[in-house]
């Protein structure tokens, strides 16, 4: 027969698990569990150290003991991170900060890649509703247009899997989402400009995105709040096809056709990334443009190549690892119980040598 302190920890882990899903983090005190177990407190510190060996609990000083959220058997401790890309320019670190803060704590990262395509996304919904992991950080595809997959995120709420969204936020209502704050990041780029003197600036931003979307809504925001509306013909959007073209074949019409068309005698542009950005300082050199003299440009993101672009790119960026370590600690509240609420990671401007006044007053 088994030692009554391990019969104990076997109850509790068990009571953990249930409390767990009705969002009670911590455990009773050791003289309630004495009380309720009909054993001394001794016996009760010995179940908690076990518990504790095992990484279901932690004891904090003065405080009393909390689930750590992770499950008894070490296989169910798995998070799954269903993201757009693990090899374009922002995700590697992304990945690597999730993976880093979730294993310090005990879990392992499983990738699911969705190459911003509804139906790869929704066969990974399905593969989480039958074989559920013990939480879900999640990029939803093409998150600015209608989702044929609510319904399975849905039925991963009511399962109780506890799950953040990243990058965007679907229309649930109980949707948490871990993303930048794009309106006030494409806000502070046109404020930036217009205070160097750029009054006829253009933008080119992502269309099935929200955040090209919302960096899209601040830019032009800020412009009619100080009576310079953007032309319609100054705003150049692209989808995920284009990005695809440019990544895979270096297919750059779209940023060609953007420049010919619609750039006109706009002094400054505001470019979706920096990945957009590098591309477009190329193009434009090729149209005999000079970056800052002819054209300033100006991003998002401020990955490595802001800094090897031939004209290094003025770029916002975030604390470093802000935004993985953000998502992991999230999941892990909600994985114990915790309640949490939507975050907007704050933009700051690096400046650098692509960002410079108008060589000539505008009309």
């Amino acid at each position: 027969m088994q030692p009554k302190y391990k019969q104990i920890a076997a109850q509790l882990t068990e009571q953990i698990a249930v409390r767990g899903a009705d969002g009670i983090l911590k455990l009773p005190t050791e003289a309630e569990l004495a009380a309720q177990y009909h054993v001394s407190r001794q016996t009760i510190r010995s179940a908690l150290s076990l518990l504790s060996a095992q990484k279901l609990i932690t004891t904090r000083q003065g405080s009393g003991s909390y689930s750590t959220g992770l499950s008894a058997d070490p296989a169910r401790n798995v998070v799954v991170l269903m993201i757009s890309s693990d090899q374009e320019y922002i995700y590697p670190e992304l990945i690597r900060d999730i993976r880093t803060t979730l294993s310090s704590h005990g879990f392992s990262l499983k990738l699911s890649i969705t190459h911003n395509r509804h139906s790869a996304e929704r066969e990974y919904l399905e593969a989480m509703l039958a074989d559920p992991p013990r939480g879900v950080i999640a990029e939803g595809c093409k998150s600015a247009l209608p989702s044929p997959n609510l319904d399975l995120y849905e039925q991963l709420h009511r399962s109780g899997i506890p799950l953040i969204f990243l990058h965007g936020c679907p229309a649930l209502p109980w949707a948490v989402c871990v993303k930048d704050d794009n309106f006030y990041g494409g806000y502070l780029l046109g404020q930036h400009l217009y205070s160097q003197g750029h009054t006829q600036i253009a933008g080119l931003f992502k269309m099935d995105d929200i955040q090209g979307i919302e960096r899209c809504q601040g830019f032009v925001t800020h412009m009619r709040n100080v009576g310079h509306m953007v032309p319609d013909e100054c705003i150049g959007w692209f989808i995920t096809a284009d990005q695809d073209a440019l990544e895979q074949r270096q297919d750059t019409l779209f940023l060609s056709e953007f420049i010919q068309k619609q750039l006109g005698a706009c002094s400054a542009l505001i470019c979706y990334n920096d990945e957009i950005a590098y591309w477009m300082i190329k193009e434009l050199h090729y149209a005999g443009l000079r970056v800052p003299q002819d054209v300033t440009v100006v991003c998002f993101d401020n990955s490595y190549l802001s800094e090897l672009s031939r004209t290094r790119i003025t770029s916002l960026t975030h604390r470093p690892h802000e935004m993985g370590q953000c998502a992991a600690e999230y999941i892990l509240q909600a994985m114990r119980g915790t309640a949490v609420t939507s975050r907007e990671i704050p933009w700051e401007l690096v400046t650098r040598e692509s960002d410079a006044p108008p060589e000539s007053p505008e009309p």
